[in-house]
């Protein structure tokens, strides 16, 4: 659906040249929710004005639903932004038009005839949970029903491809999950391609399939969101998933202020899948006959399964390397953090 291929943005200043986005490869599967994750300044928002034809890439190609966005020209190009629909941050509505009025706005630049219009707009308003506040104007509502008829309008002219550029980060936790369900929603009913752009672990955690970590204009990890949280390699990568897996785990590992005072030998342990709910611990103890004190744990839900991770703590370590072999037999990922 969407391919990005050696795609740069290079941007001419005073100072000099600016890489924006430097040669960003992407393959987005049709019916996808993908995220791309980064810091202020990494170059999400440019990526995201490339997707939708806003800007153009200094070198590349952007393939979406088989339309080279980046070649496209005129009417070509306005046509091909139809199929591509954009969700705001600061949720852009026209506060002198009601919630159907928002809705029906795109579909009226479009030539849509009136019957049309109304029939749409009311599946619309159905989708996205709007039912009675038809009447009601951009003041009266809140943050999330504002987002949800920026959604609504988004999906007017059926678009193929739907972006979200950062559209939960001015709602509050609760209302920020109820708008991640409606896009989970949408997807499944639709099959629609959803790519979010986002500075919080949490929405990658909520309904991605896939993400794309980027850093000065780069990706700098990219993979199933399973596999990232479990194995994050880069730097970067590991503070996210820290925002998720462990607020406070140690930046440093290998003295974590936690466990100061504490001697013997320290185990993380990263349970895949299934073997997050399985009394893995219980069976260690049992079948070694150690004691076990547990220091840190938790369970992460991802859209595709869950992850555990625990650190342990043992006095004993004569069996360490046992203990190891042991869980890695049982599908646990096993590192020594500290050897007694």
């Amino acid at each position: 659906m969407i391919v990005l291929s050696g795609v740069s943005k290079i941007f001419a200043s005073r100072h000099g040249a600016i890489t924006a986005v430097d040669n960003i490869n992407i393959n987005v599967n049709k019916g996808q929710i993908y995220g791309i994750i980064g810091y202020s300044g990494a170059g999400k928002s440019t990526l995201i004005r490339l997707l939708n034809g806003l800007e153009k890439p200094t070198s590349g190609s952007i393939i979406v639903a088989g339309q080279d966005i980046a070649q496209a020209r005129g009417e070509q190009l306005r046509q091909a932004r139809l199929k591509v629909s954009m969700v705001f941050q600061h949720f852009n509505l026209l506060w002198s038009r009601t919630v159907a009025e928002n809705i029906a706005f795109p579909l009226q630049i479009a030539g849509v005839n009136k019957s049309q219009i109304q029939q749409r707009v009311n599946e619309l308003i159905k989708l996205v949970g709007l039912e009675g506040r038809e009447n009601a104007w951009p003041a009266q509502l809140s943050g999330g029903q504002k987002q949800r008829v920026g959604i609504a309008r988004a999906l007017a002219n059926n678009p193929d491809v739907l972006l979200c550029d950062e559209a939960t980060s001015a709602l509050d936790p609760q209302t920020t999950d109820a708008i991640l369900d409606l896009l989970l929603d949408i997807n499944r009913q639709l099959n629609l391609t959803i790519v979010l752009i986002t500075h919080e672990m949490h929405v990658v955690r909520k309904v991605c399939q896939r993400v794309a970590v980027m850093e000065n204009g780069r990706i700098v990890e990219e993979g199933p969101v399973l596999d990232i949280f479990t194995h994050p390699k880069q730097p970067i990568t590991q503070t996210f998933v820290r925002q998720i897996a462990g607020q406070n785990t140690p930046r440093e590992p290998f003295n974590p202020l936690w466990v100061q005072g504490i001697g013997g030998s320290i185990l993380k342990l990263i349970f895949p899948g299934g073997e997050a709910r399985q009394p893995v611990i219980a069976d260690v103890i049992q079948h070694f006959n150690v004691a076990l004190n547990i220091l840190h744990g938790n369970i992460t839900q991802t859209v595709d399964g869950a992850f555990g991770e625990l650190y342990v703590h043992m006095d004993d370590a004569s069996q360490l390397e046992n203990i190891v072999q042991y869980l890695n037999q049982k599908r646990v990922e096993t590192e020594v953090i500290r050897h007694a």
